[in-house]
């Protein structure tokens, strides 16, 4: 069972609005279409709007509610005159029809819900040219085999995967993977570099280039030879 809000303001019940809500088992709410009508409403997990009498009133709201950073998935009730008004200005998840039926509407709302799910699932592989990085289970494998990495060694091919193509310096390497209370130097960048290109293999080493007189940056691309040097 799903909690839905109904925004609109037509009197009447949901039958009246959206008729095959009244037969499927969720819990519904009917709010005033306003943006107000959400501060003391209890969270849903999808939100209907009447757009059936007043689009121009509807999208209005559609964008004041996404600027509010409303989360939940919008879907605009409408009649069958009102489609040809829609467009990806109005900042919905959906439409349906009002005369939709118990089938469609559940599918809708069950497909709704399943992508804000999925939206909000933290991603934690970085792909990278046949490398994949799983940050849950401190893992990397190249082409499925896995890479037997040192703590840092995966710090620092993690740290450059999550940002592409950008160019680090040692400095900037040591602080943000061996932290501001290392004091080492920066030797030490170079020789966890060394050993990482050692293990990716002759495939994958490119992954990691060297940019003369600056640092390392992971590419996903092969670099001119002059661009590239062996630390």
């Amino acid at each position: 069972m799903s909690h839905i809000l109904l925004l609109t303001n037509a009197n009447g019940s949901s039958v009246d609005i959206l008729p095959a809500l009244e037969l499927l088992n969720h819990r519904v709410h009917i709010l005033p279409a306003e943006p107000t009508a959400l501060l003391d409403a209890d969270p849903a997990d999808v939100i209907f709007l009447d757009a059936r009498k007043d689009l121009v009133g509807s999208r209005s709201l559609t964008q004041l509610l996404r600027a509010t950073g409303l989360g939940a998935p919008l879907i605009l009730i409408l009649t069958e005159g009102g489609m040809a008004a829609v467009s990806s200005a109005w900042t919905v998840d959906d439409i349906i029809l009002d005369s939709a039926g118990p089938a469609e509407v559940e599918a809708r709302v069950r497909l709704a819900i399943s992508k804000t799910s999925a939206a909000e699932e933290p991603e934690t592989e970085i792909r990278a040219a046949g490398v994949v990085i799983d940050e849950a289970s401190y893992t990397a494998k190249v082409n499925g085999e896995a890479l037997n990495l040192t703590f840092k060694e995966f710090e620092l091919l993690k740290y450059l995967a999550q940002h592409p193509g950008r160019v680090f310096t040692r400095q900037q390497l040591l602080t943000e993977v061996w932290g501001y209370d290392y004091y080492g130097g920066t030797r030490t960048v170079d020789v966890h570099v060394r050993r990482l290109r050692a293990k990716l293999g002759p495939d994958h080493e490119g992954l990691i280039g060297t940019v003369r007189n600056v640092g390392y940056r992971l590419t996903l691309t092969r670099l001119n030879e002059d661009e590239l040097s062996e630390a």
